[in-house]
């Protein structure tokens, strides 16, 4: 088990108890009966800014408080707990990310808007059913001083009513990285909320002419911000859904306990101990490889890449066993609407698919190892 700092221990002790007061699963099933287009709730946007959260991973010369992220997964992984919906993955992860690493003037006006909950930004990079930043198709032809910008992308989280987006795009041979204003004529934004009911987007750019100032970072080097930014992407999504299995796990502890059948709990029965705690020692290795994945870019490791990979890997299959196993367990009840296993199941789903499935982050690892 790990053992945390006393400002760790702090953090982690103080999101739990306001994620359970403030931000608990019930306040996503009232953003989803009431159908919010944006998917969260504005004033706990601004609250969980004013509490510093979503300036965790900016410099503090940009409004931050560079927190780092093992600071970022703990907020993240109660955030899982209790299915909070925020754009924190989004906008204080990936956005600030990107805008971290390229530096400059779209940080320093950013950056402070992020931290003070004042600005959502998303990441705009899939195009395809799935996650696969090497088949970039979007283009950025050279124009003047400028570019031309056709792009199609799919599933943007938080890109609907979104500040900002951050467009992946080809120019040539390189990877470039724009600042694009949805609002523009060019953009067509059009809602899609996923099957978790939080806020994303289908956005179609057509010939948008961005000018120099609208690109990130220098062409040659857009590649090493956005691998920078997937990388924190996929450590911090895996703490979030290591909350999604933690709770729905330790949920169905307590049904257990509580379920009886001919006259005692059916967590008496070997066969329940036996799954459940197999389940357990997965969690606790799966919390052990994401700990390592968050440190491991806080100190510039060059392990970082495959750990990050691998923590992803892991942490899909282990929550896509932690909730299948809590509906089993809980039997019919489990497929209605009346429990929240349902809820957890869905967000599981979700996060999965985010930044690359178990399937997508093995295959880099094996082909990195020549297999």
């Amino acid at each position: 088990m790990e053992l945390f700092s006393s400002e760790e221990t702090l953090l982690k002790d103080s999101a739990a108890g306001f994620m359970s007061e403030n931000a608990p699963v019930q306040a996503l099933r009232d953003l989803r009966d009431q159908k919010e287009a944006l998917g969260f709730n504005q004033e706990l946007h601004k609250t969980l800014a004013e509490m510093g959260w979503f300036g965790m991973l900016l410099p503090e010369e940009a409004g931050g408080y560079d927190f780092g992220h093992r600071a970022a997964g703990l907020v993240a992984e109660e955030m899982g707990r209790n299915l909070t919906a925020s754009p924190f993955l989004s906008t204080a992860v990936l956005s600030a990310i990107a805008l971290r690493q390229a530096g400059g003037e779209h940080l320093s006006e950013w950056g402070p808007k992020i931290a003070a909950g004042e600005a959502v930004m998303a990441l705009a990079i899939d195009e395809g059913a799935k996650h696969n930043p090497s088949r970039i198709k979007a283009t950025a032809e050279p124009d003047g001083n400028g570019f031309i910008l056709n792009a199609r992308k799919r599933a943007v989280f938080d890109g609907y009513n979104a500040d900002r987006l951050i467009v992946a795009a080809k120019s040539g041979d390189e990877t470039c990285l724009f600042l694009v204003d949805p609002s523009a004529a060019e953009v067509d934004v059009e809602r899609n909320a996923m099957l978790d009911s939080r806020n994303a987007a289908n956005i179609q750019i057509t010939n948008l002419h961005l000018d120099g100032k609208d690109l990130l970072c220098p062409l040659d080097k857009g590649t090493e911000v956005l691998e920078a930014t997937l990388r924190s992407g996929r450590a911090i999504s895996a703490s979030e859904q290591l909350g999604v299995a933690r709770e729905v796990a330790e949920r169905t502890t307590a049904y257990l306990n509580e379920r009886k059948q001919f006259g005692v709990p059916i967590g008496m029965f070997q066969a329940l101990q036996h799954r459940m705690a197999d389940l357990y020692c997965q969690i606790e290795e799966t919390a052990s490889l994401i700990s390592a994945a968050l440190r491991s870019i806080d100190t510039t490791s060059d392990s970082a890449e495959e750990l990050t990979r691998a923590a992803k890997a892991k942490v899909a299959k282990v929550s896509r066993l932690a909730t299948e196993e809590a509906v089993q367990m809980h039997g019919g009840i489990g497929m209605t609407d009346e429990v929240d296993v349902g809820l957890f199941m869905k967000r599981d789903r979700v996060l999965t698919e985010m930044l690359g499935d178990s399937a997508h982050h093995i295959d880099f690892l094996l082909k990195r190892r020549g297999l």
